[in-house]
């Protein structure tokens, strides 16, 4: 299988050398741009399996590049944002970036987000159970993670949505907190200022419900509890 190839945008040297040196060092090829420009030009010749994006650039901003990524497909974005930005960090999901990191990061987590991300882009299966369901007028894939309008066109979702409405899915009309699905979908615990689900929850529900009437109210949001999946679930 050939190595994963990952976009890093980053425009401190020292931090992009280090950090291209490290993913090489776990077989990727790292593809290291120091802005927004050249970045374009790696896009445009090879795109890569997975982007990890630094907020504050030179020119185009981390934000506006992440805006137009996403537009572009549904590569994965790891978004690495400074300690004092959580305003930013909530923008970048807003856009569409799946997952981030705050500087100063430990090595070992980056690759750990890093690997998680490229694992559920490749739909690399979990659990060895019913892995297709029917809800609502949609169908879901969880090996190919695939959603698609029963019967017809595909709904376009980023992994981190995906992730999270198959943690719906599979526990339907159950309450999930927020705790519980930054776990199932991210590998990590919320600090009090984490609106990653929350974010990730507005999405989802925008785009459910372009794809189906009533969409947005499949997701429900419950009280001091959590959210929630109203629907019956049928196996596909």
């Amino acid at each position: 299988m050939a190595a994963a190839t990952i976009l890093l945008i980053e425009d401190d040297r020292e931090i992009r050398q280090l950090v291209g040196d490290l993913l090489e060092r776990e077989d990727y090829r790292v593809l290291a741009a120091g802005d927004g420009r050249q970045a374009n030009r790696f896009v445009a010749q090879s795109p890569p399996d997975l982007v990890v994006l630094d907020l504050m650039l030179p020119g185009e901003d981390g934000l506006s590049i992440c805006r137009r990524l996403r537009a572009q497909g549904n590569v994965p974005i790891l978004m690495v944002t400074a300690k004092g930005d959580p305003v930013d960090r909530v923008v970048g999901l807003e856009l569409g970036a799946d997952d981030y990191l705050v500087k100063p990061f430990d090595p070992r987590e980056l690759l750990a987000r890093v690997r998680a991300l490229l694992r559920r882009a490749a739909g690399l299966p979990t659990d060895p159970r019913r892995r297709r369901f029917l809800f609502a007028g949609l169908e879901i894939d969880l090996d190919s993670r695939r959603l698609a309008v029963a019967g017809g066109e595909r709904v376009a979702l980023t992994s981190a949505e995906f992730d999270l409405l198959a943690c719906l899915v599979e526990r339907p009309r159950r309450v999930l907190t927020r705790d519980q699905l930054l776990d199932w979908t991210r590998g990590r615990t919320a600090d009090p200022f984490d609106r990653t689900i929350d974010v990730t929850v507005s999405r989802l529900r925008r785009k459910l419900d372009q794809a189906v009437p009533g969409g947005a109210e499949l997701v429900e949001t419950v009280r001091n509890g959590g959210y929630l999946l109203a629907a019956e679930i049928g196996e596909g």
